[in-house]
């Protein structure tokens, strides 16, 4: 258990899936997880909502998960989106990431349904059932319409050892310990929401998956070395650096922002599948501004440190 809570520790960043045309770029995908090795994060996850699983083909997805895991070539940790509001086919797609090469699975709460507490054990537990890889449990109530109880969470992994963990993306530092009092320690816990992410780290989390770090790999994985090194006074001028730009990432839908900024910075296009559409070119404006600052504020951040 030590060794799996090591592997989780740190930045997973939630990857952005780009496009051209009607196709998923795989070239340009390539030099975004590359980027993100080189930053030093822990942990890469492609297919979830940020990468747009929902409107990606089966074969895309397997081919997007098999080519983070050759690139990563265990230099980082691979958990996989493969959650649906179906569970035979979100069974389906846990086979198909484990095939694929995927190290870890994250698996989000079925959306649209609302299931009951009783409904997300049964659902979970057919899922871990089928599996033998770690399971991240995602508890994210404001896409879902259902949040994963702190007792459901327990009984969950009383029934099944290899769910292991829960990105919360609630809204609240409360759910932390809400969770810690139900699971104990044992119970591995990443931010879901980037501005929490220190907060949260105080509280008992370990690490965060990711938005801001598609864009700001380097200075998320910082903050996470800075706080896990005991430097709190670093970690939260890191926090503070990056603030504003978590802000931006979520002015529209994500990934519509995320997906402007890395064109901004000439990094990936813009493109996204209907029904998302692009950001306005208000907002597209409005994210070229703080993507400046946040790139004059980081450069002198690190002459200073």
């Amino acid at each position: 258990m030590n060794d799996l809570v090591a592997r989780f520790r740190g930045v997973f960043t939630a990857l952005a899936t780009p496009f051209k045309g009607d196709a998923v770029d795989f070239s340009t995908f390539g030099a975004l997880v590359e980027r993100q090795i080189a930053a030093g994060i822990a942990g890469l996850v492609p297919v979830g909502t940020t990468g747009e699983a929902a409107t990606l083909s089966d074969d895309e997805a397997d081919r997007l998960i098999a080519r983070t895991k050759e690139l990563a070539a265990g230099r980082a940790m691979v958990m996989a989106g493969a959650g649906s509001n179906d569970t035979r086919k979100t069974i389906d797609k846990v086979k198909r990431a484990e095939k694929a090469g995927a190290d870890a699975l994250l698996i989000v709460t079925p959306y649209y349904n609302k299931p009951t507490q009783a409904g997300l054990i049964a659902h979970y537990s057919a899922t871990a059932e089928a599996t033998s890889l770690p399971i991240m449990l995602y508890s994210v109530p404001g896409r879902c319409g259902v949040e994963i109880a702190p007792e459901t969470c327990a009984t969950l992994m009383d029934l099944h050892p290899n769910i292991v963990a829960i990105k919360e993306a609630g809204g609240s530092a409360a759910r932390i310990t809400q969770l810690r009092r139900a699971c104990g320690d044992k119970l591995i816990i990443h931010s879901g929401d980037d501005g929490l992410t220190l907060p949260f780290l105080s509280l008992g989390a370990i690490g965060v998956t990711s938005v801001v770090a598609n864009v700001a790999p380097r200075e998320m994985a910082l903050l996470l070395e800075a706080w896990q090194a005991g430097d709190a006074a670093r970690a939260l001028a890191l926090h503070e650096l990056i603030a504003e730009l978590t802000d931006g990432m979520f002015i529209e839908s994500n990934p519509g922002p995320v997906k402007a900024a890395l064109a901004l910075a000439n990094l990936a296009g813009p493109e996204m599948r209907l029904p998302l559409v692009s950001v306005s070119d208000f907002n597209r404006e409005k994210l070229a501004g703080i993507l400046n600052r946040f790139s004059a504020a980081s450069a002198a951040f690190q002459e200073i440190r």
